[in-house]
């Protein structure tokens, strides 16, 4: 009897080691097959590709006609040069550029309408190949149906700047307004097909660089995504509030943070590495017009403040060819670079900066940077308060505070994030793989980030009852 009780008592302590060798096994077999998937190199193009596949959004794009987009370079190759600058680039090469038709122009090398070119790579990307854009995060559908989002292709910006640039001054009028018919062909495209009338336009994104792209038809795309360089362009006073004293508060009336996209100006100058960085004699750097209207008028003031000051150089310029070889020069030998607002809170000034390794001093209250929460910008670059920066003598004193080991962080900072803001992809036409940790993959990115917001918005709008306004 006490033989059968011993025995018993050996099988059930064999059956629970068992158990437990078993648990510990498969708790270690668990643990390294995910520490090991979680620690591969994630520069490989096969780890990219993975995760492309599971991390991306999904992009339809509208059947927009040709003529507003790719047509529309080629309309702008054959025109004549833009009456806004004494020399335009583009149309003394423009013979060069179109020895034979191209599916995809190049886009301008304008300065005034380069800086804007966000839709002319994003829509690149969107045209290569599928098997060439295994690192894109914007992951193209074609069935509408099965999308996140409905890119919109129209070239808003080249539309833009081809009416400014024709000097008829038929900006702001509908008549003999070539913009203008090409914003309404847009708008009653998108606003007769099926995708638009599900979401009411909340999941179409719309490139809108320019301060005054879609100028007339604003108030019907507001409640799409827009991709804007800030909201400087978008201000608009509530006169129901304010009875017309311009002194009250400016609202946001069509642009928020919660579902439009801050993207980068496209830089002008060349990048320069941080193991070409040179010895830099001068400690504060601005080029640019002096002179400003609304939030730009703090530019004027600064000038005054700093132009005899000891290791600043203000200098008025154009972005032509002499005073891009001067910015080049200027921002590469300077230890900071000038950044207060304009016209609007940001401009390209910023990323040629970063691209020259020219701490940023950013004078500018209002603005709003790309990517940010991808990008922490207090690392590399320097935030003054408008106030502060007005009083004399400050500003030169704030910046001599900074010691070379400060300057060298920042400026080591400024190359890691350098890449983000590029959208050159290095292809004719754009068309091509892109860089995976480019502008056009960061800017997706953030579009993705906005899609559970987009998706309630969407929601919540079809249960409205008629006439009524849901909260936004």
């Amino acid at each position: 009897m006490a033989m059968k009780s011993s025995t018993t008592n050996t099988t059930k302590s064999l059956f629970l080691t068992f158990t437990l060798l078993s648990l510990l096994s498969l708790s270690l077999f668990i643990f390294f097959f995910f520490t090991s998937s979680t620690t591969q190199p994630t520069n490989s193009l096969s780890q990219n590709s993975l995760l492309s596949l599971q991390n991306s959004i999904k992009v339809y794009v509208a059947k927009l006609p040709r003529s507003l987009n790719y047509g529309l370079l080629e309309q702008y190759w054959g025109s004549n040069p833009d009456s806004r600058i004494p020399t335009d680039p583009d149309h003394q090469i423009s013979t060069t550029h179109f020895s034979k038709p191209t599916k995809y122009p190049p886009y301008p090398e304008n300065p005034l309408i380069k800086q804007y070119s966000a839709e002319y790579w994003i829509m690149g990307d969107l045209e290569t190949p599928e098997e060439m854009r295994t690192g894109s995060f914007g992951k193209r559908v074609f069935d509408a149906n099965g999308a996140d989002v409905v890119f919109v292709p129209f070239f808003a910006t080249l539309s833009a700047e081809m009416e400014l640039g024709s000097g008829s001054g038929a900006f702001k009028k509908k008549a003999g307004n070539g913009d203008y018919l090409r914003q309404k062909e847009v708008l009653h495209f998108v606003r007769n097909t099926d995708a638009w009338n599900r979401s009411g336009g909340r999941d179409h994104v719309f490139v809108l660089t320019d301060p005054v792209a879609m100028w007339h038809f604003r108030e019907e795309i507001a409640p799409a995504v827009l991709l804007v360089v800030d909201f400087g362009g978008w201000y608009r006073l509530d006169t129901k509030s304010s009875n017309g004293n311009s002194s009250d508060k400016i609202h946001h009336t069509q642009v928020s943070l919660l579902k439009d996209v801050i993207v980068p100006y496209t830089h002008l100058l060349p990048r320069l590495q941080l193991s070409e960085n040179p010895k830099r004699h001068t400690l504060l750097y601005f080029k640019g017009a002096k002179h400003r209207h609304w939030g730009g008028l703090v530019r004027e003031k600064l000038w005054y403040f700093l132009v005899n000051e000891p290791g600043v150089i203000m200098e008025e310029g154009f972005p032509n060819a002499t005073g891009r070889e001067q910015s080049i020069k200027g921002m590469r030998s300077s230890e900071f670079c000038l950044h207060p607002a304009g016209d609007t809170p940001t401009s390209c000034r910023l990323f040629d900066a970063i691209q020259s390794l020219c701490i940023p001093v950013i004078v500018s209250d209002n603005i709003e940077l790309p990517f940010e929460g991808m990008v922490d910008y207090s690392t590399c670059s320097v935030f003054v308060a408008v106030n502060d920066a007005l009083r004399p003598n400050w500003l030169v004193s704030h910046l001599r505070s900074f010691s070379e080991k400060h300057r060298n962080e920042f400026r080591q900072n400024m190359a890691k994030v350098q890449p983000v803001f590029v959208y050159d992809n290095g292809h004719p036409g754009g068309i091509g793989p892109i860089p995976s940790d480019g502008a056009v993959n960061h800017i997706w990115r953030k579009v993705h980030q906005k899609l559970p917001a987009i998706k309630e918005a969407i929601v919540r709008e079809k249960r409205k009852p008629a006439n009524i306004s849901i909260p936004s």
